[in-house]
């Protein structure tokens, strides 16, 4: 069980850098440094796989395998696996504080690939050992990379058919003329977990743990479903026939479709959860905590039929339930999670979560609605949860307060948390989630930067201008580090003895 802390989330897509966005290098290590100064023990990030269609890292082409554009070019330059003229002629985006997905596209893949040309051979024998120890997923992702290349990055379900129905012969002759592009593909992967694995064991140094996100879901344009097509509702031209997403609600009059193949849960019963074994396995090893994204939907989910414009038609379908953890807690013993639980609940939800004994998530901006005796005000919380001022999903607060907010909620979130001027409300936002009884506070960076909706990560059920925002270089100050050294050591969540 988690014990009383606190954290801030920050994806590594934000951190400054001088190649258009966030990476594992200086920058990362730099903020590793200010969460201890600031008295932290968590950095929570989002997914690490490699994004698609919007930029989503909830959409990612892989359930293992990690986004590429996070290995950072200054590292591989000191390593030897570039040279600084390497980089010359290249657009990496002169925007500090935004993200240019096309630029960085256009950069990252042909300065890795001189960066293969130069040293593969030389480290060949540590790639395969990779290899190796990967072996479960990382094989079915390079070959499905190198198909992917070959097809110029068009979806697997429109190759040709004995490539999208994984016909033996034609993979085993693709595998023997394309070798040199799969190795490039091994090699990519090599390089992005010995980077992160260097910046993860420094955040151990400092007594700081990593919270990383999982999406229950994975995309319909991945090595997961084209390598797994049995674990998944798909007709025989492997096209879904159901898909993800959410009811209609206030936020959403026609629902949420988000797209994903559901899962067959069925064939997953009969050889024990097999694959999610596997990612769990996995996703313990990459983080510390992990964050399961909808985890209501293993209880009940809403699967939308294929084709449908809008998410109104679906059906709640119910879930493996707690058959599933307990089949994770008994190959892989006990891992440390947060159950994303925000949205529509039912009595057996809460069963059900109760039975996995995961904490729960509480939001505070969620706290102030009057018509709604809810159970987002601080004294209704659980020890055995996580509060959130908001996640990437909300507004920034100070947004919140400014655009979203009603002036009864505005009066209220006062009143209660004893807002002030002085202090800045946005302040006595993240004073409410420290003070309150919940074992782990968090709070976005951009609510300590008192960012307003500029700021604002992701708009859910949008496409373009989300997950782009970028912190400036001068953002974190010493100032600010000593403001959130006192007020976590005033609420009892230190990562140290003062």
């Amino acid at each position: 069980m988690i014990e009383r802390s606190s954290g801030i989330l920050m994806h590594i897509t934000s951190l400054p850098s001088n190649y258009g966005i966030g990476t594992f290098g200086e920058e990362a290590y730099k903020f590793i440094d200010f969460l201890y100064e600031s008295g932290q023990s968590y950095w929570q990030i989002l997914p690490l796989g490699i994004t698609g269609f919007g930029d989503s890292p909830y959409q990612s082409i892989s359930a293992f395998a990690g986004n590429h554009y996070f290995i950072d070019l200054d590292i591989l330059i000191k390593e030897g696996f570039l040279n600084k003229d390497d980089l010359e002629g290249y657009d990496f985006n002169e925007t500090e504080e935004k993200v240019d997905y096309y630029k960085i596209f256009k950069t990252r893949s042909p300065l890795l690939r001189k960066a293969f040309e130069r040293k593969y051979e030389i480290c060949k024998e540590d790639v395969l050992k990779f290899v190796e120890k990967e072996s479960l997923w990382i094989r079915d992702f390079a070959l499905y990379m190198a198909i992917k290349t070959k097809y110029n990055l068009i979806s697997w379900q429109d190759w040709e058919a004995p490539y999208r129905d994984r016909d033996t012969k034609t993979l085993d002759k693709f595998k023997e003329e394309y070798k040199t592009e799969i190795e490039f593909w091994y090699f990519v992967q090599y390089l992005f977990f010995k980077q992160w694995g260097k910046l993860k064991d420094y955040a151990h140094n400092k007594n700081i743990k990593i919270i990383g996100d999982l999406p229950i879901y994975v995309a319909e344009d991945s090595a997961d479903v084209w390598a797994n097509p049995e674990l998944f509702l798909l007709d025989q031209m492997s096209k879904p026939i159901m898909v993800s997403g959410c009811p209609p609600d206030d936020f959403a009059i026609t629902g949420q479709l988000w797209g994903n193949p559901i899962y067959n849960w069925e064939v997953m019963k009969e050889n024990n959860y097999k694959w999610w074994i596997d990612r769990m396995d996995a996703s313990r090893h990459i983080f510390d905590v992990i964050r399961i994204d909808h985890f209501r939907g293993f209880e009940a989910y809403w699967e939308i039929p294929f084709g449908d414009s809008t998410a109104e038609l679906g059906k709640w379908t119910k879930g493996p339930g707690i058959d599933l953890f307990n089949a994770i807690k008994n190959a892989l013993g006990d891992i440390e999670i947060i159950a994303e639980d925000l949205g529509y609940l039912t009595e057996d939800f809460h069963e059900f979560k109760n039975q996995t004994g995961f904490p729960g998530m509480n939001l505070l901006q969620f706290a102030f609605d009057s018509r709604d005796e809810n159970n987002y005000l601080p004294h209704a919380y659980e020890k055995n949860s996580a509060v959130y001022t908001g996640t990437h999903d909300n507004n920034t607060t100070l947004g919140w307060i400014k655009e979203d907010a009603k002036p009864d909620e505005i009066e209220y979130a006062k009143k209660y948390l004893h807002l002030s001027e002085e202090e800045g409300y946005v302040f006595g936002f993240i004073r409410g989630c420290w003070s309150s009884v919940s074992n782990l506070a968090v709070a976005p960076i951009q609510d300590f930067l008192n960012l307003g909706s500029e700021a604002r990560f992701n708009i859910p059920s949008t496409l373009g201008g989300n997950w782009i925002w970028r912190m400036r270089k001068d953002n974190l100050s010493e100032e600010l580090s000593k403001k959130i050294f006192e007020l976590t050591k005033t609420y009892w969540r230190l990562n140290r003895n003062v």
